[in-house]
């Protein structure tokens, strides 16, 4: 079983930013396989897709972005998953709106929530896929921006990308995170699977 854990802020005041783009490609993949959130094991939303490969869990932390890995941890434990079946869904202000980049390993990169998970499973080894929202205005404060919802010109680029997102975990789940790379990773956007995947 894979655990699908998309990052994001609970609550209204939240809903539709940057920040939460990992939680509406969790959504998406409800969406996709008729899913429905339920109270999980700790502070999480978690659904079972059981018919999604050998089985996969999709989970929204609630525990707020800064201590998301606390409650990927708990489903994780609870679930018996190997870590090295979890994927990380998270927003990326460092790569251009709309990018997907997927990673097997590495550092959280400044981000707060990635870092909590990589803390909280005792290793680097997490896979992760990455959506760029754009850094903006370099003069505007970053926090601000994340925490800012999408202007309604780049609302069809962020759209594609949640798209190939959920494809992205859906393969994850079914082929790994090296097949993900190899189809996702040259300019973020699928790609055949004769090219090489992209070095660490």
């Amino acid at each position: 079983m894979k655990l699908i854990a998309g990052l994001g802020n609970p609550g209204r005041t939240y809903r539709e930013t940057r920040h939460n783009v990992g939680f509406v490609v969790a959504d998406e993949l409800a969406r996709r396989h008729a899913l429905t959130f339920e109270s999980g094991p700790g502070e999480a939303l978690v659904a079972r897709a059981r018919r999604l490969g050998a089985g996969a869990l999709i989970v929204k932390p609630l525990t707020f972005m800064n201590l998301s890995g606390r409650a990927v941890a708990e489903v994780q434990r609870y679930f018996r998953i190997e870590r090295s079946d979890v994927l990380v869904i998270l927003d990326e202000t460092n790569l251009p709106l709309g990018r997907v980049r997927a990673r097997a390993r590495g550092s959280a990169g400044g981000h707060n929530g990635l870092q909590s998970v990589v803390e909280s499973l005792g290793t680097t080894e997490v896979a992760r896929l990455r959506i760029g929202v754009g850094r903006g205005d370099l003069r505007r404060d970053l926090a601000s921006h994340v925490l800012a919802r999408f202007d309604p010109e780049e609302q069809p680029e962020i759209e594609r990308a949640v798209q190939l997102a959920a494809d992205a975990a859906e393969l994850f789940v079914t082929e790994g995170i090296e097949r993900v790379m190899n189809r996702f990773n040259a300019d973020g956007r699928e790609r055949p699977e004769s090219v090489e995947p992209d070095p660490e």
